[in-house]
């Protein structure tokens, strides 16, 4: 696993909403993609991610979630990863820091992917590994 990089297993297939977009859309976009986050872009640059877990936020506060904008629960402090990168380092950071959602980026395109627990399980799923004995 040392030498498997992000690249290879992240998710490029992303579902991205703008700042002002209301959280009840982006909750729709979510469920019909069957997806666990959006990234939040503006003018090409990623501003932030909206994931289930802020769902839970934002139904606890209770404010009209149809005129509330996805800007206003959002992670803002991002961690990204790049392509290169190790997946034995995200998954240490991801565990680290208790999140399921990584964007991947690169220097000259900006967002390129998604690298997610899921991603990261059905990696390891279908890695031979001998059976104990």
């Amino acid at each position: 696993m040392d030498d498997l990089f992000v690249g290879r297993v992240m998710s490029t297939d992303l579902h991205t909403v703008a700042p002002e977009t209301l959280v009840a859309d982006a909750a729709e976009l979510m469920l019909d993609n069957c997806v666990g986050s959006v990234v939040v872009v503006e003018n090409g640059e990623l501003r932030g991610i909206l994931t289930r877990t802020d769902f839970v936020d934002i139904v606890a506060k209770s404010r009209p979630k149809a005129a509330t904008p996805v800007s206003d629960y959002m992670t803002t402090d991002v961690v990204t990863t790049t392509a290169q990168a190790p997946i034995r380092d995200v998954a240490d950071t991801m565990t680290e820091h208790g999140f399921h959602h990584m964007p991947v980026v690169s220097d000259e395109d900006g967002l390129i992917g998604m690298i997610t627990s899921t991603d990261l399980a059905a990696y390891l799923s279908h890695v031979q590994t001998p059976s104990p004995a």
